[in-house]
């Protein structure tokens, strides 16, 4: 499906340099820039958690920044971007509020994609939360939001962020989510599949609050097998996607939640990574894909969908010129006309995030 005519809004994209801001990942960035090893080495040498996660290390090795997104963006018409906060470690003087400050300064809006809005990192569980909002607001006129890594998945050999389940209903988080309500704040969920029925409950809990699910709600294992005991067979897989498509059911019943449909490419899902150099053809992805994709578009409708490359973390898998083709493509052969598709690619990124016309 062709996007020609039409600007898109990128609604999750992840800009960062380790060598110089205080990200999770920049040790081994330095460590890898100052000792090289090859590639392919520091790949097998990664724990098979990691390994599994990001498919190729090589995004990470160095610094993502506008002009490299704009590459990658091809000819996708992106005219502005949403950039969702990724890993800054808060350690020392610089906080996660640094991170929207930095992120505000960087070269977009140049020969590259508008900033069109900043979502930050923050805890609603941890003390000083309302000031830390408060502390994002002042570093960017631009900041919408937050995301909290809460990622948690019972098989223990896949990459989870939180050390148990149950984050979003736990009463100190809830109890400070209302100040993000009370400045009309939105909440990025990232969770595994398994934790769906978290994110319904914390709807019911914040009706007046945005929630917009990240990745479709990341069905570790759907399309192959990962960790110790996820995926590992075509049956297993099917009762992954049954258990997802129903709480997805269950989730776009609230409407103060919208999707992304975004990370569909992401290694964990259990796509087999390529050679480096090499992507996964169109037609591969859309065979994959599209019962999510066709799912989700008769739960939530376009005008609650809204698309984002998840770049450079799907870049192991994808181009984003492929990943837009293959989502286009599949709404479309489920009756998308090219209203809906615009909704998707801009107008639904436009309200939720307040990102202006360009």
């Amino acid at each position: 499906m062709d996007l020609a005519g039409m600007t898109v809004v990128d609604a999750h994209i992840h800009q960062w340099d380790p060598f110089t801001t205080p990200r999770e990942f920049s040790g081994v960035a330095k460590l890898l820039h100052y000792l090289p090893v090859p590639m392919e080495l520091a790949k097998r040498l990664a724990p098979r958690r990691d390994r599994e996660f990001v498919g190729d290390p090589t995004a990470y090795a160095g610094p993502y920044l506008p002009a490299d997104y704009r590459t990658d963006a091809g000819e996708v018409p992106v005219e502005a971007i949403v950039h969702i906060e990724v890993e800054w470690s808060g350690k020392g003087r610089l906080g996660p509020a640094d991170e929207t400050r930095w992120v505000a300064s960087l070269p977009f809006g140049v020969d590259t994609p508008a900033l069109g809005a900043i979502v930050g990192a923050a805890d609603p569980a941890q003390p000083g939360f309302a000031e830390l909002l408060d502390a994002h607001r002042a570093a960017s006129p631009l900041f919408r939001g937050i995301r909290t890594r809460v990622e948690h998945h019972s098989d223990a050999a896949i990459r989870s962020h939180a050390e148990r389940p149950g984050a979003l209903t736990d009463s100190r988080f809830l109890d400070g989510f209302a100040a993000l309500a009370e400045r009309k704040l939105s909440f990025e969920a990232w969770v595994f599949s398994q934790q769906l029925p978290e994110v319904t409950a914390l709807a019911a809990s914040y009706p007046d609050a945005t929630i917009v699910l990240n990745h479709l709600g990341t069905p570790a294992g759907v399309f192959g097998p990962v960790g110790k005991h996820t995926g590992r067979n075509p049956g297993e897989r099917r009762e992954l996607f049954v258990r997802w498509r129903d709480d997805i059911a269950a989730l776009a019943a609230h409407p103060n939640v919208v999707a992304k449909v975004s990370g569909l490419m992401m290694p964990i899902l259990g796509h087999p990574v390529p050679p480096r150099g090499e992507t996964t053809p169109v037609p591969v992805l859309l065979e994959r894909i599209s019962p999510m994709l066709h799912h989700a578009l008769d739960v939530f409708g376009a005008d609650r969908l809204l698309w984002g490359s998840n770049f450079p973390v799907d870049k192991p898998i994808t181009s984003i010129p492929d990943a837009a083709e293959a989502v286009a493509t599949a709404l479309t052969d489920h009756g998308a006309d090219a209203a809906a598709l615009e909704q998707v690619f801009r107008t639904t990124a436009q309200r939720v995030y307040g990102v202006d016309n360009f």
